[in-house]
């Protein structure tokens, strides 16, 4: 299933205490348990006045339910297309690498 990023534009959100953060991540399980098994919460990212949600779900319709449902906007959908890190850079590097050694006759 596809992969999802959510900008939530809430302003304050930093300043929330852990108890209201915790009754923010209830609301967001209710109304993932009404929706059903084709949307997945991975985690969210709280700044000053933005929430970045990751979601995994089968499409944008379910993100904008859920968004509906638990009363917190969904300002900003973007699908994820590729996922990089710092090994992505490592493992091109050995690949490049490896390709010049195979092609030199080193293997």
């Amino acid at each position: 299933m596809p992969k999802y990023v959510i900008e939530r534009n809430m302003p304050g959100a930093g300043a929330l205490s852990r108890d209201e953060l915790a009754a923010i991540a209830e609301k967001s399980c209710r109304a993932l348990e009404e929706i059903g098994s084709q949307i997945q919460w991975m985690e969210s990212f709280i700044t000053a006045d933005k929430v970045y949600s990751v979601y995994i779900a089968s499409d944008q319709r379910l993100i904008r339910e859920h968004a509906y449902l638990s009363g917190f906007p969904a300002d900003t959908i973007c699908e994820v297309k590729a996922i990089i890190d710092p090994s992505t850079a490592r493992e091109a590097r050995w690949v490049q690498e490896h390709d010049v050694a195979k092609e030199s006759g080193i293997y």
